[in-house]
């Protein structure tokens, strides 16, 4: 059951924090005599995408969700790291953490970013900014990180704020910005107006372009507009939603357990694969990590969906819903491959993905018949999670990981988060 905060009511209680260049400061706190360089996280080979880049990369025009390639040509002279996922995962929690400390109304959003209700710690209008800035301490006392938070009476306007108190790039280096910024009960919409209407949530380009057809380029023009003329210009919905938003109206709790609607897991390859044999190993270890993780988590699924992405970037997805949830490696891969088999890949797969939707809980489930009659995949299962637990997560797998002289190579989480790497050079180069 997830819990909530009440509705905003007009109190300066909401608190959103967001790490600065999160994995890169991260990299740069483990490296220290990166600082000062222009540092790019992320996959570092060609089809590779940028996670995050510090801020002296940034002022070469480099951004996160940039293909590595552009990153490259835009600064030759970067500092290219492969991303750390699970490393990532650890200091989010150490974060985390800081911030149930404060008040267990925390909506994380990512690994470096979250929503937080503090009107139950609240002694005072003053204290929200006090609490804000308290945070910003403990992470850089604790963590040795910097975050910007802002302070609002709702979450929209508070993630606004945040930006207003972020560091920018220079030449000379990073300018930090003020680390708190709150937006003071009265004043919102002198906050929220001048700015472009693009900052509103949901403006995309083909949204904003439409907008400006419309003669609205700032909020304020937004605010200013019938609610009708906006949904006949932009729809219904978005007309509805975007007036709201202008007029610094949301009344989103923070809600502190989202419910989980898939665990899967994909990998875009260094080249084509073009045949079901070559995609068959890369199958069952997703499958196997899908499997491991709903185990871990303790829930099953229903419905087995593959992606896959040609080398033209056309992308389906194919999916099949089984009568008995599942949560092992060998039938997540029998149906994942099934799925498969009725696709052509000599176009070449430039990405294949395996995920379980429709998930259900898993700590009390119903044997089959074949499980009843004596030993299952169920308990084989069972043994290897003990094995990988005691002996680490390539100790055991199934005979499709295993690669001659390489042992079991498992799917790990967050690998291939940013595309593949390069591979090291060798020692002829």
């Amino acid at each position: 059951m997830s819990q909530a905060g009440r509705p905003p009511d007009g109190t300066l209680g909401f608190v959103h924090v967001d790490m600065d260049a999160f994995f890169a400061a991260v990299e740069l706190r483990r490296r220290p005599e990166l600082r000062g360089q222009p540092v790019v996280v992320g996959g570092t080979g060609d089809r590779g995408v940028v996670a995050a880049a510090s801020y002296e990369a940034r002022l070469f025009g480099i951004h996160s969700a940039m293909p590595s390639t552009r990153a490259r040509r835009l600064c030759p002279h970067a500092v290219f790291l492969p991303g750390d996922h699970a490393h990532y995962g650890e200091v989010s929690a150490a974060v985390m953490a800081i911030l149930r400390d404060v008040t267990p109304l925390v909506e994380p959003l990512s690994l470096d970013e979250a929503f937080l209700d503090v009107r139950g710690a609240l002694h005072g209008e003053d204290r929200a900014a006090a609490i804000a800035a308290e945070i910003r301490a403990r992470v850089l006392a604790e963590q040795r990180l910097t975050c910007s938070v802002g302070v609002a009476t709702n979450k929209f306007l508070a993630k606004l704020a945040t930006e207003r108190a972020k560091p920018k790039a220079s030449p000379s280096g990073p300018v930090f910005g003020s680390g708190v910024h709150v937006v003071p009960v009265g004043a919102e919409l002198d906050f929220l107006h001048p700015m472009p209407v693009r900052e509103l949530w949901g403006v995309g380009p083909a949204t904003a372009k439409r907008l400006s057809s419309m003669g609205i380029e700032t909020v304020g023009d937004l605010a200013a507009q019938p609610v009708r003329r906006l949904e006949k210009g932009i729809g219904k919905a978005a007309g509805a939603h975007l007036h709201a938003l202008a007029n610094a109206r949301d009344d989103r709790p923070v809600v502190t357990d989202q419910e989980l609607k898939s665990i899967g897991h994909e990998e875009t390859f260094a080249r084509d694969l073009c045949t079901h044999e070559d995609l068959r190993p890369q199958l069952m270890r997703m499958a196997d990590a899908v499997a491991a993780r709903l185990r871990a988590g303790s829930v099953l699924g229903r419905t087995v969906t593959i992606k896959v992405r040609f080398a033209d970037f056309s992308t389906i997805t194919r999916s099949v819903t089984v009568p008995e949830p599942l949560d092992g490696a060998r039938a997540i891969g029998i149906e994942a491959e099934a799925l498969l088999r009725r696709l052509d890949p000599t176009p070449g797969v430039r990405l294949l993905g395996v995920s379980l939707s429709q998930l259900v809980d898993g700590s009390v489930r119903q044997l089959t018949l074949d499980e009843a009659r004596g030993p299952s995949w169920s308990e084989a299962d069972s043994v290897v999670d003990e094995i990988r637990e005691k002996f680490g997560s390539s100790a055991i797998g199934p005979a499709a990981l295993a690669s001659k002289g390489e042992g079991i190579r498992r799917f790990e989480v967050g690998q291939q988060q940013w595309g593949p790497d390069r591979a090291p050079a060798s020692g002829s180069d």
